[in-house]
């Protein structure tokens, strides 16, 4: 998803986009989907790596992981481009709120959709690309960008038909435990630079303007950036150009190369 952008980072920086655990060709534990799981991988990655310190840009997981990365190492993480950690998804300061009752309720009946959930197979990369493609075309958002993000979310079985990357059990146990995140702790331990990348749809919402307000009360600096027409998780392959621009600009407002 990120190769839109590439260009515009390369001849500056030393690019690392690495898969978390459970997607992409990384490992699939059955547990660990925590993200305090993900960010200890991406710090001990970084390490192994000789990395000393790095810029973080994250959509949606990424940005969750990068969020909770930052507030761990606050020495490691120069600076933060969040597109996504917006918002929790119970509470407060999150989508759905009510009585511990209704809370959990609702979880519940998420878990039952969840469990259903089947991942079809298919005879070929195409065919799989071609049914994944929907989504992208009801956008408008189709191009080689968004071509390669979706090669690269397949995977062959040995017999050579292809399936989704992201397994049922790994998408259960994340969104579990992403259920009792809270943000806002993260946030408060949070030093660096931090920009805020909305989507047009998120910045119509009350809701996530409201806890983006408060999460932005407990960092030091942050900036909030709203390209028109972006959509949640999409837009670095919708509109690389101004995306990656935009955190670019960013990063080199507080760190001059």
């Amino acid at each position: 998803m990120w190769n839109g952008i590439f260009p515009l980072f390369q001849e500056h920086y030393q690019l690392i986009a690495p898969d978390f655990r459970g997607h992409g060709k990384s490992s699939r534990p059955m547990k660990g989907y925590h993200i305090e799981d993900m960010a200890n991988d991406i710090f001990l990655l970084l390490q192994q790596l000789e990395i000393p310190n790095c810029h973080v840009i994250g959509s949606s997981l990424g940005a969750e992981v990068g969020v909770c990365l930052a507030s761990k190492y606050p020495d490691f993480v120069l600076s933060l481009t969040c597109e996504g950690a917006l918002y929790n998804e119970f509470g407060e300061y999150g989508i759905f709120n009510g009585s511990i009752e209704e809370i959990e309720d609702e979880k519940s009946k998420i878990k039952l959709i969840l469990e259903k959930r089947k991942l079809n197979t298919y005879s070929s990369l195409e065919e799989f690309i071609s049914s994944e493609r929907a989504i992208f075309d009801k956008h408008g958002i189709w191009n080689s960008h968004v071509h390669q993000f979706l090669s690269s979310c397949a995977e062959r079985l040995i017999d050579g038909s292809y399936v989704s990357h992201y397994k049922n059990e790994v998408r259960i146990e994340y969104i579990q435990k992403y259920w009792e995140v809270k943000f806002e702790e993260y946030y408060k331990k949070v030093v660096c630079p931090v920009l805020f990348m909305v989507s047009e749809e998120e910045s119509n919402n009350e809701k996530i303007r409201n806890s983006l307000t408060y999460f932005r009360s407990l960092i030091p600096l942050s900036e909030i950036n709203q390209t028109k027409g972006s959509i949640h998780a999409y837009v670095w392959m919708q509109k690389p150009d101004d995306a990656g621009n935009v955190a670019f600009k960013f990063i080199q407002k507080y760190y001059s190369i």
